[in-house]
């Protein structure tokens, strides 16, 4: 990427109005090329496919002005839904760097035909799918409104995300140390409805992660749908160390603090050099 990981995750905002233009050759050619290089740390296989909405009579009541889609498909498997959040957010950056719009959808497709169109089996779940194109010059009012009411643009304060050794002391931006920028990356991350489901707390050289349930999304036939948030939020936390030459690996390694039934521990970030 020209750009920095940190200037694509700033500058990235979710897209739904487009300009109608059909993507250029060469850009389709490089997107298509990006994700068949797309990976993860959990060695988790996520299956991207392009998908004309004319083709396969896809819709969504909030999008306007493009025709191409990319969706992805996982297997019901431990970690799927960490990955699939992890690969989905390094394409839609990578297609920021380009100049091409995405937003992930979940509730606001036309989920049957959709998931008709990647060949979704049961033991598989298709969690979202993202319109791709060149942004328009100014937003429709359907999605201006949609961002005023889900506050799009707000995240919650530092302190109340992340913790310092336990959960009972928030962590001050100046004691995050060598994870300072990469916690601020994940702050930024977007989320379904705006929730922001990731809570850290850092222990020396490591960042426990954990997911804050919201309880209306708790039960959704597609899985854990903030479980892809929190995947999100991974990848800016991840790309952005590497970016910084960070040494670190996700590990399993629960602390075992005292947590609510609406907490969940996903896993661990050690710096390894």
């Amino acid at each position: 990427m020209e750009n920095s990981v940190k200037d694509l995750i700033r500058r990235r905002k979710s897209v739904r109005t487009f300009n109608r233009a059909a993507l250029r050759k060469e850009d389709r050619q490089k997107l298509e090329q990006y994700i068949q290089t797309l990976d993860n740390p959990f060695d988790v296989s996520v299956e991207f496919r392009f998908l004309d909405a004319k083709e396969y009579e896809l819709s969504s009541p909030v999008i306007v002005g493009t025709d191409l889609y990319i969706a992805a498909k996982i297997s019901r498997i431990p970690q799927s839904e960490i990955a699939y959040g992890y690969c989905f957010e390094k394409f839609c950056l990578y297609a920021e760097a380009m100049g091409i719009g995405t937003v992930m959808l979940a509730a606001t497709i036309s989920r049957k035909t959709f998931e008709k169109a990647m060949g979704v089996r049961d033991t598989e779940v298709m969690p979202a799918a993202s319109p791709v194109g060149y942004p328009a010059e100014k937003r429709s009012v359907r999605e201006i409104l949609m961002r005023k009411g889900l506050k799009a643009d707000e995240r919650l304060p530092f302190g109340e995300l992340f913790f310092e050794e336990t959960f009972t002391e928030s962590l001050p931006p100046e004691h995050a140390g060598q994870f300072r920028d990469a916690l601020d990356m994940v702050r930024l991350a977007p989320s379904a409805g705006n929730k922001q489901p990731w809570r850290a707390v850092v222990c020396g050289d490591k960042v426990h992660f954990y997911e804050k349930k919201t309880k209306s999304m708790s039960d959704n036939p597609l899985g854990d749908i903030q479980k892809v948030d929190v995947g999100i939020a991974l990848a800016h936390f991840d790309l952005t160390l590497k970016e910084t030459g960070t040494g670190g690996r996700f590990i399993e390694e629960n602390p075992g603090f005292k947590i609510d039934d609406w907490m969940e521990y996903i896993i661990t970030y050690e710096v390894t050099y």
